[in-house]
């Protein structure tokens, strides 16, 4: 794939996820009952960072968690014929909590379909949010997010790479082609 043009560097991601953080906390009144559920890979570093920076601000940890929602999503081929189906964990209990479920991108709105089951899964949250870096279009589910770093209108023959340090060395937002 070609880089078209960087959208956002370590500086502007950080600065995105601190906005997000403070949007988070107001919405909710404070930190009180929130936690995060990154969905795997990138939106678990950034829900991680969420979470560090919402404890900065208020000054209380918020939980944080990840799901895998491989089995989750209703666009993928099985995995095999009778897959081992394992229900999505936390390390917390999300019952009466307000569930802010946190990804990198969104694009047709599969991945937060499928996130928001898997959360179901692990309880009832009093509530579910959606936080995403970047928005880029081009829903086919009726799902929008609640919190917003970056608006990127994107062609569908266009890809939105974001690059994090856990897994690519570095960190930016990317248009491909």
């Amino acid at each position: 794939m070609r880089i078209k043009a960087k959208i956002m560097d370590s500086a502007a991601l950080g600065r995105a996820l601190m906005r997000l953080a403070h949007e988070i906390t107001e919405k909710n009144g404070g930190a009180a009952g929130l936690c995060l559920v990154g969905i795997k890979r990138r939106g678990e570093p950034l829900a991680r960072r969420l979470a560090e920076n919402i404890e900065r601000i208020e000054g209380e940890r918020v939980p944080c968690g990840s799901v895998d929602i491989s089995l989750y999503r209703d666009d993928l081929k099985p995995v095999a014929d009778s897959p081992i189906v394992r229900p999505a964990a936390l390390p917390f209990d999300v019952d009466g909590r307000v569930a802010v479920i946190v990804d990198d991108v969104i694009y047709t709105g599969r991945t937060a379909r499928a996130a928001i089951d898997a959360v179901l899964d692990c309880g009832r949250p009093r509530a579910i949010r959606l936080a995403v870096l970047v928005d880029r279009g081009h829903r086919e589910l009726p799902i929008r997010p609640d919190f917003v770093g970056k608006n990127i209108p994107t062609s569908r023959s266009e890809t939105v790479e974001v690059r994090l340090p856990e897994y690519d060395g570095e960190t930016g937002v990317y248009i491909t082609e």
